[in-house]
């Protein structure tokens, strides 16, 4: 099995360079999470699968081609999207997580064995224009990398 690539069922958004993997199970709104985020200046990267490979020490996530700049609604259908293309993964959004801290400490996950940030994202209000403004300008956080 190579470790340096791997097919994850997610979706993946990017903001000023920085990738954001959003996972979780089935029906937790992954797809929604990143049409939302689109809709606030987002671009999709991927949706529903999303290739990781591990390239200089980066994650890099990529659509799959056949899927490339589509996005599920739901109730609505497949929509068209222009693709982002590649782009390093800076963070995860697990939406299967609660997260109860109101101002929460770092927390990692090792994604192809690289060190990822990860964020718990259910439950958690303001979600998509919170994300898209970590994207854009960073967490004031010394043990967080502000970009």
């Amino acid at each position: 099995m190579n470790q340096d690539c791997a097919r994850v069922h997610a979706s993946c958004v990017v903001v000023k360079g920085r990738g954001l993997l959003i996972v979780g199970t089935s029906g937790t709104g992954k797809s929604a999470l990143a049409l939302q985020m689109m809709a606030l200046g987002a671009d999709l990267v991927a949706d529903d699968r999303v290739d990781l490979r591990l390239e200089r020490g980066k994650v890099i996530a990529m659509a799959i081609q056949n899927i490339s700049g589509l996005v599920e609604a739901r109730g609505i259908g497949l929509l068209r999207a222009i693709a982002a293309g590649p782009a390093a993964v800076h963070y995860v959004v697990d939406l299967d997580q609660n997260e109860d801290a109101r101002l929460p400490e770092p927390i990692t996950i090792q994604l192809l064995r690289q060190t990822v940030l990860l964020l718990r994202g259910a439950g958690v209000p303001n979600l998509p224009a919170a994300l898209i403004q970590l994207l854009k300008m960073g967490r004031v956080d010394p043990e967080w990398p502000s970009k």
